[in-house]
């Protein structure tokens, strides 16, 4: 079948993960919702996309394909420049016209280690634009003058950065540098009602003598367990536009990103819990439809919270896309499940799936 029969690739993955803090609100306990009037532990995509995206995985398999999001570009390009011998007073100019060609800059009053140089919002540079900025600092190392105006038109549309091919850029005084994001990700949220509890821990000083009692420190932690449903909506053409038409590319991306979301937790206190986990459960979906989110099934929340809870889970997630394809007609072309309980499917064959 042709990829244009395919517009849309729809992931939706059970993963449990025990007693853990992987993503933190304000206080530092774990983020919750209110899911059909029953309260959720939550992972927001913004946790999800960092730990996917700053993965090994995605550093080995997307070797010299990934951006890099940063406020302190400027501070790089300056020491690049005093390291070629350019006058401090110099590079610091020359930094800040390079670096607030990304974004608007920090006020330059009082500024504390360099502040000064640093974007005010984060600022996803792709490898063009990376080696673009560095070849130009190395330019004026050489020649010893400042840039020109048409040499610090550094920003292009990224056509090898594969992480902002897929969750996108926005750059609010260069709109037309924008990029739509390609890969939608929700926030993770457990299938079940959910309660944040408290750990109260005490740490023991080693030079305590035997006749000295109590603890050198104590502290408490919120953590919470669950069954979490992840739903991720991929838009294969415009992941493939993003990526100049290089199928190829897009391929090797969609193979990442199933890796990636499939075995990489978020990094959240993961030294404290060792919470690390795989997915149990994934289905895999294509086609042209419009993609809609399976959380419907578990707005009653699965109420079993022993064994058969991932049971009950997969089935009331099954029954449910069911249910949409008697209502709405067939909702995919085509679909692949892996499910570690039976254990039916491979990960090999659902990256084969998806990438194909």
């Amino acid at each position: 079948m042709s990829h244009s029969a395919h517009r849309f690739v729809q992931l939706h993955l059970l993963t449990h993960y025990p007693p853990s803090n992987l993503n933190r609100d304000d206080t530092g306990r774990p983020k919750t919702a209110l899911v059909g009037d029953a309260t959720r532990l939550r992972v927001s995509s913004q946790s999800q996309k960092r730990a996917w995206r700053t993965s090994e995985t995605f550093a080995v398999d997307l070797a010299g394909c990934l951006g890099r999001r940063t406020r302190q570009l400027g501070k790089e390009v300056f020491k690049t420049l005093c390291a070629g011998g350019v006058s401090d007073k110099l590079a610091r100019e020359w930094a800040k016209d390079i670096a607030k060609q990304f974004g608007k800059l920090k006020s330059d009053k009082k500024p504390v280690n360099d502040s000064d140089l640093e974007i005010e919002q984060l600022a996803h540079l792709s490898p063009e634009e990376w080696e673009a900025t560095f070849a130009l600092a190395q330019a004026l190392i050489a020649r010893k003058e400042g840039p020109t105006e048409a040499e610090l038109r550094l920003l292009t549309q990224p056509r090898r950065a594969v992480d902002i091919a897929m969750f996108g850029r926005m750059l609010a005084d260069s709109p037309e540098f924008n990029m739509e994001a390609a890969v939608q990700v929700a926030h993770a949220i457990t299938v079940h009602r959910a309660a944040v509890e408290d750990d109260f821990f005490s740490a023991v000083d080693d030079l305590n003598r035997n006749d000295t009692t109590g603890a050198g420190h104590i502290g408490e932690r919120g953590y919470g367990a669950g069954l979490f449903y992840l739903y991720i909506a991929i838009n294969r053409e415009l992941l493939r536009h993003n990526l100049g038409g290089d199928e190829a590319l897009a391929e090797r991306a969609l193979a990442a990103l199933v890796q990636a979301v499939t075995r990489v937790s978020p990094t959240g206190m993961q030294n404290s819990f060792a919470s690390r986990a795989y997915a149990g459960y994934v289905l895999a979906e294509k086609g042209d439809q419009q993609p809609r989110s399976l959380s419907q099934a578990f707005l009653k929340p699965v109420h079993d919270q022993g064994e058969g809870m991932f049971t009950q889970a997969v089935t009331a997630l099954e029954t449910r896309c069911a249910n949409f394809d008697a209502v709405y007609g067939a909702c995919a072309q085509a679909r692949y499940t892996l499910n570690v309980e039976t254990p039916t499917g491979t990960l090999a064959e659902l990256i084969r799936f998806v990438a194909e």
